[in-house]
Protein backbone atom coordinates (compact mmCIF):
# COMPACT_ATOMS: atom_id res chain seq x y z
CA UNK A 1 0.00 0.00 0.00
CA UNK A 2 0.96 3.69 -0.51
CA UNK A 3 1.51 5.94 2.54
CA UNK A 4 2.47 8.84 1.43
CA UNK A 5 0.16 11.43 -0.70
CA UNK A 6 2.05 13.60 -3.92
CA UNK A 7 0.53 16.97 -2.11
CA UNK A 8 -1.70 17.77 0.98
CA UNK A 9 -5.31 16.21 1.04
CA UNK A 10 -8.08 19.03 0.72
CA UNK A 11 -11.09 17.24 -0.58
CA UNK A 12 -12.67 14.10 0.70
CA UNK A 13 -15.74 12.42 -0.88
CA UNK A 14 -17.07 9.01 0.54
CA UNK A 15 -19.47 7.02 -1.46
CA UNK A 16 -21.38 4.17 1.27
CA UNK A 17 -23.16 1.13 -0.39
CA UNK A 18 -25.55 -1.15 0.87
CA UNK A 19 -28.00 -1.16 4.30
CA UNK A 20 -28.81 1.59 6.55
CA UNK A 21 -26.79 0.22 9.14
CA UNK A 22 -23.21 0.63 7.13
CA UNK A 23 -24.79 4.47 6.17
CA UNK A 24 -24.26 5.34 10.17
CA UNK A 25 -20.86 3.99 10.18
CA UNK A 26 -20.16 6.72 7.00
CA UNK A 27 -21.75 9.25 9.03
CA UNK A 28 -19.59 8.45 11.50
CA UNK A 29 -16.24 8.44 9.81
CA UNK A 30 -16.91 11.29 8.33
CA UNK A 31 -17.76 13.50 11.73
CA UNK A 32 -14.19 11.64 13.21
CA UNK A 33 -12.91 13.60 9.83
CA UNK A 34 -15.00 16.68 10.38
CA UNK A 35 -13.41 16.51 14.01
CA UNK A 36 -9.60 15.19 13.71
CA UNK A 37 -8.65 16.44 10.19
CA UNK A 38 -8.08 20.12 8.58
CA UNK A 39 -10.39 18.80 5.26
CA UNK A 40 -13.14 19.72 3.40
CA UNK A 41 -15.92 17.08 2.97
CA UNK A 42 -17.08 17.30 -1.02
CA UNK A 43 -20.37 15.34 -2.29
CA UNK A 44 -18.45 15.76 -5.36
CA UNK A 45 -16.67 12.82 -5.85
CA UNK A 46 -15.24 14.20 -9.20
CA UNK A 47 -13.75 17.25 -7.53
CA UNK A 48 -12.35 14.46 -4.63
CA UNK A 49 -8.69 14.31 -3.31
CA UNK A 50 -9.36 11.71 -1.55
CA UNK A 51 -12.14 9.23 -1.62
CA UNK A 52 -13.71 6.23 0.62
CA UNK A 53 -15.52 3.70 -0.66
CA UNK A 54 -17.83 2.27 2.43
CA UNK A 55 -18.23 -1.02 0.83
CA UNK A 56 -20.97 -4.09 1.24
CA UNK A 57 -20.17 -7.72 1.67
CA UNK A 58 -24.44 -9.07 2.00
CA UNK A 59 -24.60 -10.97 -1.21
CA UNK A 60 -22.56 -12.00 -4.40
CA UNK A 61 -24.34 -8.30 -5.89
CA UNK A 62 -23.48 -6.06 -2.95
CA UNK A 63 -20.06 -7.46 -3.09
CA UNK A 64 -19.32 -7.04 -7.30
CA UNK A 65 -21.06 -3.22 -6.74
CA UNK A 66 -18.31 -2.52 -3.85
CA UNK A 67 -15.54 -3.65 -6.48
CA UNK A 68 -16.66 -2.06 -9.59
CA UNK A 69 -16.88 1.20 -7.44
CA UNK A 70 -13.50 0.35 -6.05
CA UNK A 71 -12.04 -0.07 -9.68
CA UNK A 72 -13.80 2.93 -11.32
CA UNK A 73 -11.97 5.08 -8.39
CA UNK A 74 -8.82 3.05 -8.21
CA UNK A 75 -8.92 3.91 -12.26
CA UNK A 76 -8.53 7.73 -11.36
CA UNK A 77 -5.40 7.21 -9.29
CA UNK A 78 -3.06 10.19 -10.47
CA UNK A 79 -5.65 11.81 -12.08
CA UNK A 80 -7.43 13.83 -9.47
CA UNK A 81 -7.73 11.05 -6.71
CA UNK A 82 -4.68 11.04 -4.38
CA UNK A 83 -5.76 8.73 -2.25
CA UNK A 84 -8.44 5.62 -2.28
CA UNK A 85 -9.63 4.29 1.14
CA UNK A 86 -11.26 1.14 1.71
CA UNK A 87 -13.92 1.04 4.73
CA UNK A 88 -16.87 -1.52 5.59
CA UNK A 89 -17.94 -4.96 5.79
CA UNK A 90 -15.41 -6.32 2.62
CA UNK A 91 -12.64 -5.21 4.43
CA UNK A 92 -13.42 -7.36 7.85
CA UNK A 93 -13.41 -10.42 5.68
CA UNK A 94 -11.61 -9.88 2.69
CA UNK A 95 -9.15 -7.53 3.42
CA UNK A 96 -6.13 -9.75 2.04
CA UNK A 97 -7.85 -10.67 -0.97
CA UNK A 98 -8.30 -6.40 -1.78
CA UNK A 99 -5.01 -5.47 -0.78
CA UNK A 100 -3.30 -8.21 -3.16
CA UNK A 101 -5.83 -7.78 -6.17
CA UNK A 102 -6.22 -3.97 -5.88
CA UNK A 103 -3.16 -2.50 -5.20
CA UNK A 104 -4.06 1.25 -5.69
CA UNK A 105 -6.20 0.95 -2.36
CA UNK A 106 -4.04 3.39 -0.15
CA UNK A 107 -5.46 2.12 3.06
CA UNK A 108 -8.03 -0.03 4.91
CA UNK A 109 -10.65 1.02 7.71
CA UNK A 110 -11.85 -1.89 9.20
CA UNK A 111 -15.41 -2.00 11.68
CA UNK A 112 -13.86 -2.02 14.57
CA UNK A 113 -11.68 1.23 13.93
CA UNK A 114 -14.04 3.94 12.34
CA UNK A 115 -11.76 6.50 14.37
CA UNK A 116 -8.70 5.83 12.43
CA UNK A 117 -10.31 7.44 9.09
CA UNK A 118 -8.53 10.25 9.89
CA UNK A 119 -4.91 8.66 9.51
CA UNK A 120 -6.49 6.55 6.56
CA UNK A 121 -7.38 9.85 4.77
CA UNK A 122 -4.12 11.90 5.40
CA UNK A 123 -1.44 9.05 5.23
CA UNK A 124 -0.88 8.34 8.94
CA UNK A 125 -0.52 5.28 10.63
CA UNK A 126 -3.37 2.71 9.99
CA UNK A 127 -1.57 -0.45 10.40
CA UNK A 128 -3.97 -1.60 13.51
CA UNK A 129 -6.98 -0.38 11.55
CA UNK A 130 -7.75 -3.11 9.62
CA UNK A 131 -8.24 -6.96 10.34
CA UNK A 132 -4.99 -8.91 8.78
CA UNK A 133 -7.34 -12.22 9.27
CA UNK A 134 -10.99 -12.67 9.22
CA UNK A 135 -12.42 -12.00 12.57
CA UNK A 136 -15.41 -10.48 13.91
CA UNK A 137 -16.22 -7.41 14.38
CA UNK A 138 -16.26 -6.84 18.42
CA UNK A 139 -16.52 -2.95 19.23
CA UNK A 140 -19.95 -0.77 19.89
CA UNK A 141 -19.44 2.66 19.20
CA UNK A 142 -21.72 5.27 21.28
CA UNK A 143 -21.95 8.86 21.67
CA UNK A 144 -19.53 9.45 18.30
CA UNK A 145 -20.17 13.17 16.30
CA UNK A 146 -22.00 11.97 13.05
CA UNK A 147 -22.38 13.92 9.76
CA UNK A 148 -25.74 13.20 8.17
CA UNK A 149 -25.61 12.55 4.84
CA UNK A 150 -29.60 12.78 3.76
CA UNK A 151 -30.14 16.14 4.74
CA UNK A 152 -32.75 16.17 7.87
CA UNK A 153 -35.99 14.17 6.66
CA UNK A 154 -34.53 11.11 8.23
CA UNK A 155 -31.83 9.86 10.28
CA UNK A 156 -31.08 6.28 11.47
CA UNK A 157 -29.95 5.36 15.14
CA UNK A 158 -28.39 2.15 15.18
CA UNK A 159 -29.57 0.52 18.47
CA UNK A 160 -27.30 -2.32 18.35
CA UNK A 161 -24.68 -3.96 16.50
CA UNK A 162 -23.97 -7.87 15.46
CA UNK A 163 -26.42 -10.78 14.99
CA UNK A 164 -26.34 -13.97 16.85
CA UNK A 165 -29.16 -15.68 14.98
CA UNK A 166 -28.13 -18.77 12.85
CA UNK A 167 -29.65 -18.47 9.78
CA UNK A 168 -27.71 -20.74 7.15
CA UNK A 169 -27.61 -18.51 4.44
CA UNK A 170 -26.37 -15.31 5.69
CA UNK A 171 -22.92 -14.12 6.59
CA UNK A 172 -23.15 -10.91 8.30
CA UNK A 173 -22.51 -12.72 11.60
CA UNK A 174 -18.93 -13.65 10.15
CA UNK A 175 -18.46 -9.75 9.67
CA UNK A 176 -20.53 -7.71 12.20
CA UNK A 177 -20.25 -10.27 15.66
CA UNK A 178 -22.05 -11.42 17.68
CA UNK A 179 -25.56 -9.22 19.12
CA UNK A 180 -24.76 -6.42 21.04
CA UNK A 181 -26.70 -3.59 22.29
CA UNK A 182 -25.96 0.15 23.13
CA UNK A 183 -27.79 1.47 26.54
CA UNK A 184 -30.93 3.41 26.72
CA UNK A 185 -29.08 6.28 28.12
CA UNK A 186 -26.56 6.86 25.31
CA UNK A 187 -29.22 5.93 22.43
CA UNK A 188 -31.84 8.79 24.01
CA UNK A 189 -28.42 11.17 24.28
CA UNK A 190 -27.73 10.52 20.30
CA UNK A 191 -31.21 11.28 19.53
CA UNK A 192 -31.97 14.23 21.58
CA UNK A 193 -28.78 15.38 19.49
CA UNK A 194 -30.45 14.11 15.78
CA UNK A 195 -33.26 16.32 17.00
CA UNK A 196 -31.60 19.43 17.88
CA UNK A 197 -30.35 18.98 14.01
CA UNK A 198 -34.10 19.28 13.10
CA UNK A 199 -34.29 15.61 12.10
CA UNK A 200 -37.96 15.35 11.21
CA UNK A 201 -38.19 10.96 11.35
CA UNK A 202 -35.75 8.81 13.62
CA UNK A 203 -35.48 5.63 12.23
CA UNK A 204 -34.30 2.52 14.57
CA UNK A 205 -31.93 0.10 13.16
CA UNK A 206 -30.23 -3.25 13.60
CA UNK A 207 -29.50 -6.46 12.40
CA UNK A 208 -32.02 -8.01 14.82
CA UNK A 209 -33.59 -4.55 15.88
CA UNK A 210 -36.82 -6.18 18.34
CA UNK A 211 -33.82 -8.54 20.71
CA UNK A 212 -32.46 -5.25 21.39
CA UNK A 213 -31.89 -5.02 25.40
CA UNK A 214 -31.97 -8.48 25.76
CA UNK A 215 -28.21 -8.99 26.40
CA UNK A 216 -28.56 -6.10 28.63
CA UNK A 217 -30.98 -7.78 30.64
CA UNK A 218 -33.59 -5.56 30.04
CA UNK A 219 -37.39 -6.57 29.45
CA UNK A 220 -39.39 -5.44 26.82
CA UNK A 221 -36.04 -3.31 25.74
CA UNK A 222 -37.04 -2.16 22.28
CA UNK A 223 -40.84 -0.81 23.68
CA UNK A 224 -38.85 0.94 26.68
CA UNK A 225 -36.91 2.68 24.15
CA UNK A 226 -39.81 3.84 22.16
CA UNK A 227 -41.29 4.98 25.37
CA UNK A 228 -37.78 7.09 26.05
CA UNK A 229 -37.63 8.48 22.88
CA UNK A 230 -41.67 9.45 22.67
CA UNK A 231 -41.21 10.88 26.25
CA UNK A 232 -37.90 13.15 25.82
CA UNK A 233 -37.57 13.84 22.31
CA UNK A 234 -39.45 16.25 19.62
CA UNK A 235 -39.55 13.83 16.31
CA UNK A 236 -42.88 13.64 14.16
CA UNK A 237 -42.25 10.13 13.63
CA UNK A 238 -40.59 7.52 14.55
CA UNK A 239 -40.20 3.74 13.42
CA UNK A 240 -38.30 0.96 13.26
CA UNK A 241 -36.45 -1.32 11.13
CA UNK A 242 -35.60 -5.31 10.95
CA UNK A 243 -38.10 -6.86 12.91
CA UNK A 244 -36.93 -10.53 13.52
CA UNK A 245 -40.00 -13.44 13.82
CA UNK A 246 -38.17 -15.15 16.70
CA UNK A 247 -37.76 -12.18 18.56
CA UNK A 248 -41.10 -10.03 18.20
CA UNK A 249 -42.24 -8.48 21.80
CA UNK A 250 -46.15 -7.84 21.67
CA UNK A 251 -45.75 -4.67 23.52
CA UNK A 252 -44.24 -3.15 21.09
CA UNK A 253 -47.02 -3.20 18.63
CA UNK A 254 -49.24 -2.19 22.20
CA UNK A 255 -47.62 1.07 21.94
CA UNK A 256 -47.81 1.34 18.54
CA UNK A 257 -51.08 0.97 18.24
CA UNK A 258 -51.73 3.91 21.33
CA UNK A 259 -49.19 5.95 20.45
CA UNK A 260 -49.36 8.43 17.19
CA UNK A 261 -45.99 9.50 16.62
CA UNK A 262 -44.92 5.53 16.71
CA UNK A 263 -45.33 5.27 12.98
CA UNK A 264 -47.51 1.99 11.96
CA UNK A 265 -45.17 0.05 10.34
CA UNK A 266 -43.27 -2.83 10.50
CA UNK A 267 -40.61 -4.60 8.58
CA UNK A 268 -40.43 -7.89 9.58
CA UNK A 269 -38.19 -10.08 6.86
CA UNK A 270 -40.01 -13.47 7.16
CA UNK A 271 -37.28 -14.70 4.27
CA UNK A 272 -39.72 -17.88 3.73
CA UNK A 273 -42.82 -20.04 5.04
CA UNK A 274 -42.61 -23.29 3.92
CA UNK A 275 -41.63 -25.36 7.01
CA UNK A 276 -38.94 -27.32 4.69
CA UNK A 277 -37.12 -24.59 3.42
CA UNK A 278 -37.69 -22.83 7.31
CA UNK A 279 -35.76 -25.25 8.54
CA UNK A 280 -32.84 -25.62 6.42
CA UNK A 281 -32.48 -21.78 6.72
CA UNK A 282 -32.81 -22.63 10.82
CA UNK A 283 -35.09 -20.11 10.84
CA UNK A 284 -38.07 -19.93 13.49
CA UNK A 285 -41.50 -20.21 13.03
CA UNK A 286 -43.89 -22.08 10.71
CA UNK A 287 -46.86 -21.19 7.92
CA UNK A 288 -49.29 -21.41 10.74
CA UNK A 289 -47.39 -19.24 13.05
CA UNK A 290 -46.89 -16.49 10.55
CA UNK A 291 -50.52 -16.44 9.74
CA UNK A 292 -51.38 -15.81 13.13
CA UNK A 293 -48.72 -13.53 13.74
CA UNK A 294 -50.01 -11.13 10.96
CA UNK A 295 -53.58 -11.63 11.81
CA UNK A 296 -52.59 -10.63 15.38
CA UNK A 297 -50.14 -7.30 13.78
CA UNK A 298 -53.46 -6.30 12.02
CA UNK A 299 -55.54 -6.52 15.31
CA UNK A 300 -53.54 -4.38 17.42
CA UNK A 301 -52.61 -1.47 15.39
CA UNK A 302 -55.47 -1.45 12.46
CA UNK A 303 -53.75 0.63 10.23
CA UNK A 304 -50.44 -0.80 10.24
CA UNK A 305 -48.37 -1.14 6.81
CA UNK A 306 -46.39 -4.44 6.83
CA UNK A 307 -43.20 -5.68 4.54
CA UNK A 308 -41.62 -8.67 4.45
CA UNK A 309 -38.79 -9.89 1.67
CA UNK A 310 -38.68 -12.99 0.55
CA UNK A 311 -35.78 -15.62 -0.76
CA UNK A 312 -35.89 -18.12 -3.51
CA UNK A 313 -33.91 -20.55 -4.76
CA UNK A 314 -32.68 -21.54 -1.28
CA UNK A 315 -30.60 -25.18 -1.44
CA UNK A 316 -33.67 -27.56 -0.80
CA UNK A 317 -36.67 -25.40 -1.76
CA UNK A 318 -39.28 -27.41 -3.92
CA UNK A 319 -42.34 -26.54 -6.35
CA UNK A 320 -44.34 -27.63 -3.91
CA UNK A 321 -42.15 -25.29 -0.91
CA UNK A 322 -42.51 -22.35 -3.71
CA UNK A 323 -46.19 -23.14 -4.04
CA UNK A 324 -46.53 -22.49 -0.18
CA UNK A 325 -44.57 -19.11 -0.31
CA UNK A 326 -47.10 -18.07 -3.41
CA UNK A 327 -50.06 -18.48 -1.84
CA UNK A 328 -48.62 -16.87 1.75
CA UNK A 329 -48.18 -13.56 0.06
CA UNK A 330 -51.80 -14.02 -1.88
CA UNK A 331 -53.41 -14.22 1.45
CA UNK A 332 -50.83 -11.96 3.66
CA UNK A 333 -51.27 -8.94 1.06
CA UNK A 334 -48.27 -7.05 2.13
CA UNK A 335 -47.95 -3.49 1.88
CA UNK A 336 -44.70 -3.61 0.65
CA UNK A 337 -42.36 -6.96 -0.38
CA UNK A 338 -38.70 -7.82 -1.92
CA UNK A 339 -37.85 -10.66 -3.48
CA UNK A 340 -33.60 -12.09 -3.51
CA UNK A 341 -32.59 -14.92 -5.08
CA UNK A 342 -30.27 -17.20 -3.11
CA UNK A 343 -26.75 -15.95 -3.12
CA UNK A 344 -24.54 -18.81 -2.08
CA UNK A 345 -22.32 -17.21 0.84
CA UNK A 346 -18.82 -18.40 1.15
CA UNK A 347 -18.56 -20.75 4.49
CA UNK A 348 -21.87 -20.64 5.74
CA UNK A 349 -23.81 -23.77 5.97
CA UNK A 350 -26.06 -23.33 2.93
CA UNK A 351 -23.60 -22.91 0.95
CA UNK A 352 -22.27 -26.30 1.27
CA UNK A 353 -26.08 -27.88 0.85
CA UNK A 354 -26.91 -29.68 -1.83
CA UNK A 355 -30.52 -29.80 -4.04
CA UNK A 356 -30.10 -26.20 -4.97
CA UNK A 357 -32.20 -24.79 -7.47
CA UNK A 358 -30.57 -23.45 -10.35
CA UNK A 359 -30.30 -19.70 -11.05
CA UNK A 360 -32.74 -19.20 -13.44
CA UNK A 361 -35.66 -21.15 -11.21
CA UNK A 362 -34.87 -18.73 -8.52
CA UNK A 363 -34.93 -16.02 -10.98
CA UNK A 364 -38.18 -17.79 -12.48
CA UNK A 365 -40.26 -17.72 -9.07
CA UNK A 366 -38.82 -14.24 -7.85
CA UNK A 367 -40.50 -12.46 -10.94
CA UNK A 368 -43.48 -14.37 -10.20
CA UNK A 369 -43.84 -13.55 -6.61
CA UNK A 370 -42.91 -9.65 -7.73
CA UNK A 371 -45.52 -9.58 -10.56
CA UNK A 372 -48.44 -10.95 -7.66
CA UNK A 373 -47.20 -8.09 -5.13
CA UNK A 374 -47.77 -5.67 -7.50
CA UNK A 375 -51.04 -6.15 -7.91
CA UNK A 376 -51.77 -6.09 -4.29
CA UNK A 377 -49.48 -3.30 -3.95
CA UNK A 378 -51.76 -1.28 -6.73
CA UNK A 379 -54.92 -2.34 -5.05
CA UNK A 380 -53.86 -1.27 -1.47
CA UNK A 381 -52.37 2.27 -3.00
CA UNK A 382 -55.73 2.51 -5.33
CA UNK A 383 -58.09 2.31 -1.79
CA UNK A 384 -55.80 5.26 -0.26
CA UNK A 385 -57.41 7.27 -3.60
CA UNK A 386 -59.80 10.44 -2.03
CA UNK A 387 -57.80 9.83 1.28
CA UNK A 388 -55.96 12.41 3.40
CA UNK A 389 -53.06 11.77 5.03
CA UNK A 390 -50.24 13.27 6.90
CA UNK A 391 -47.14 13.37 5.02
CA UNK A 392 -43.44 14.42 4.74
CA UNK A 393 -42.44 16.51 2.25
CA UNK A 394 -38.81 16.19 1.46
CA UNK A 395 -37.89 17.46 -1.61
CA UNK A 396 -38.20 18.62 -5.18
CA UNK A 397 -38.86 15.69 -7.31
CA UNK A 398 -35.53 13.84 -8.70
CA UNK A 399 -37.51 12.82 -11.73
CA UNK A 400 -40.02 15.60 -12.74
CA UNK A 401 -38.91 19.01 -11.51
CA UNK A 402 -42.59 19.88 -11.46
CA UNK A 403 -43.18 17.76 -8.83
CA UNK A 404 -42.56 17.71 -5.46
CA UNK A 405 -41.52 14.18 -3.11
CA UNK A 406 -41.88 12.86 -0.11
CA UNK A 407 -43.62 10.17 1.36
CA UNK A 408 -46.64 8.91 3.63
CA UNK A 409 -46.11 7.30 7.17
CA UNK A 410 -46.57 3.78 5.91
CA UNK A 411 -43.42 4.05 3.10
CA UNK A 412 -40.29 3.73 4.84
CA UNK A 413 -37.18 5.92 3.57
CA UNK A 414 -35.01 4.84 0.89
CA UNK A 415 -37.01 1.11 0.50
CA UNK A 416 -40.51 1.78 -0.04
CA UNK A 417 -42.31 3.89 -3.07
CA UNK A 418 -42.57 7.56 -2.79
CA UNK A 419 -45.56 10.16 -2.48
CA UNK A 420 -45.26 12.38 -5.48
CA UNK A 421 -46.86 16.00 -5.19
CA UNK A 422 -48.78 17.39 -8.21
CA UNK A 423 -50.68 20.16 -6.37
CA UNK A 424 -50.90 23.00 -3.03
CA UNK A 425 -47.07 23.36 -3.90
CA UNK A 426 -47.57 27.24 -2.12
CA UNK A 427 -48.35 25.64 0.92
CA UNK A 428 -44.90 24.00 1.59
CA UNK A 429 -42.80 26.98 2.91
CA UNK A 430 -39.47 24.67 3.13
CA UNK A 431 -38.03 21.02 3.02
CA UNK A 432 -38.72 18.72 4.77
CA UNK A 433 -41.78 19.91 5.78
CA UNK A 434 -45.31 18.03 7.19
CA UNK A 435 -48.27 18.38 5.22
CA UNK A 436 -51.53 17.26 4.75
CA UNK A 437 -52.03 15.67 1.77
CA UNK A 438 -55.22 14.33 -0.35
CA UNK A 439 -54.14 11.59 -2.46
CA UNK A 440 -55.26 11.42 -5.99
CA UNK A 441 -53.82 8.75 -8.13
CA UNK A 442 -52.07 5.31 -7.42
CA UNK A 443 -49.05 3.30 -8.79
CA UNK A 444 -47.59 -0.56 -7.80
CA UNK A 445 -45.04 1.56 -6.29
CA UNK A 446 -45.46 4.93 -5.73
CA UNK A 447 -48.85 7.69 -4.51
CA UNK A 448 -49.93 10.95 -6.11
CA UNK A 449 -51.46 13.62 -4.20
CA UNK A 450 -52.05 17.32 -3.29
CA UNK A 451 -51.26 19.19 -0.52
CA UNK A 452 -54.28 20.62 1.23
CA UNK A 453 -53.38 21.70 4.45
CA UNK A 454 -50.21 22.20 7.07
Amino acid sequence: MNDTTSKPVSRVGMISLGCPKNLVDAEIMLGQLRQDVDVELTNDIESADVVIVNTCGFIDAAKKESIDTILEIAERKGRGVQRLVVSGCMVQKYRSELQDSIPEIDAFVGLDHLEAIGAAVTGGDVSDAAPVKRKMSQRLYEDLPRVLTHGTAHAYLKVSEGCSNPCTFCAIPQMRGKFRSRTIDSLVHEAKSLDEMGVKELCLIAQDTTRYGEDLGVDHGLTRLVEELLAKTSFRWIRFLYAYPGSLDWSLFELMGKEERFVSYCDIPLQHVSANVLGKMRRPGSPMEYREMITRMRALVPDISLRTTFITGHPGETPKDFGELYDFVEWARFDQLGVFCYSPEESTPASKMRETPTRRTAERRSAKIMELQQQISLAKNRERVGKTFEALVTSVSSEIDLLFEGRVAGQAPEIDGKLLINDGHELVKSFPQFVRVEINDAHPYDLVGGVVGT
